[in-house]
């Protein structure tokens, strides 16, 4: 039985990741009974009759898109939580630090000069993630090799390097756009903005034996990960190998946020606000609570973007990262708001 005040509203954010979830399979533009929902799936896995027209839009269309949109809002969310309690900045997410526009530079490279497509594309975007957190760890530990600082600071300068790399990717990004035809501009745009109109059980497959590796790597890592919350020479008074702790959690994190992006590209904001709202919900810091948030915004986003939107713009199926901008940045002025007027 679930006591703690934490723990009982942490049930009620996994409640409402299995409500939303079948809500958004079972209504929107074409709804499906519950009974037929459950006869679908158990056709589909005995090699049963399909029902016409039906079977077709809940196994290969709702159902991975919202499958994968449940996965990479998880990802995102445990990231996003990861990065921000190991390097205790609000600031530290893939969005911020580069990650995200690392796997973005390398995917819009892969369309706009070699012509990649599908799995390709999601295979270039995690290789250009991985790389660039090379790149950054690679900078912020050569700073705390001649004797920057200690700490704290060496989130801080790891920050820095990911805001100025990701500045750099961003104008690559911008070169790429110009120089590739509409059509090819046209697809770019679309990957760009975090999309999961090309969900499919391939794709989902993957992100699925992805996250089978890196969700018990989280729950490994996490006993080290509040230890260091206490800071780098009170973890390792405590016998925690501060900079092996730091750097599997890095690598953790970092593989979250790649594939992720790689399955639906960067679905800005997720990561970035999963924690915060989880912490404020809770009341205290929570992985748990974090992807299930980050479950919650996709979700939610994605309804919204396939179902709602095109009743209020003429027909426009937006892509999920664009209402996830939308709503995430005015959110984020919110939380500083009353963050600022709690400190007062």
């Amino acid at each position: 039985m679930i006591t703690s005040k934490a723990g009982r509203r942490t049930a009620l954010l996994a409640a409402a990741v299995v409500l939303l979830f079948f809500a958004s399979v079972l209504l929107g533009s074409y709804t499906v009974t519950i009974p037929d929902f459950f006869s679908i799936v158990s056709n589909h896995l005995t090699g049963g009759p399909k029902i016409p027209g039906a079977s077709f839009i809940v196994m290969e269309d709702k159902l991975p898109r919202t499958v994968i949109g449940t996965m990479i809002g998880t990802a995102f969310g445990l990231a996003g939580a990861l990065f921000q309690t190991m390097l205790r900045n609000p600031l530290a997410s893939p969005d911020v630090i580069g990650i995200s526009s690392g796997a973005s530079a390398a995917a819009v490279v892969a369309i706009v000069v070699f012509g990649a497509s599908g799995g390709a594309v999601s295979g270039a975007a995690l290789a250009g993630a991985l790389a660039v957190a090379a790149l950054i760890y690679g900078i912020s530990r050569g700073g705390a090799a001649r004797g920057a600082g200690r700490g704290n600071a060496a989130g801080n300068r790891l920050v820095l390097a990911g805001v100025g790399i990701a500045a750099a990717l961003q104008a690559a990004i911008s070169f790429l756009l110009t120089r590739a035809d509409i059509r090819t501009a046209a697809d770019v745009l679309v990957w760009l903005n975090g999309s999961l109109n090309s969900a499919n059980w391939d794709r989902a497959g993957i992100l699925f034996l992805a996250l089978a590796v890196l969700v018990p790597a989280v729950v490994a890592i996490a006993g080290p990960l509040r230890i260091l919350e206490l800071g780098d020479d009170a973890a390792a008074g405590l016998g925690v190998r501060v900079h092996a702790a730091r750097l599997a959690l890095v690598v953790i994190a970092v593989a979250l946020a790649a594939v992720a992006t790689a399955a639906a590209g960067p679905v800005s904001f997720v990561a970035f606000l999963a924690g915060p709202i989880a912490r404020r919900f809770t009341g205290r810091s929570s992985l748990p609570a974090s992807a299930l948030v980050g479950a919650l915004i996709v979700l939610a986003a994605d309804y919204f973007a396939a179902n709602l939107a095109p009743l209020l713009l003429d027909g426009t199926v937006l892509p999920v990262g664009v209402v996830t901008g939308a709503l995430g940045a005015p959110f984020l002025l919110w939380l500083l708001v009353t963050a600022n007027r709690k400190d007062a």
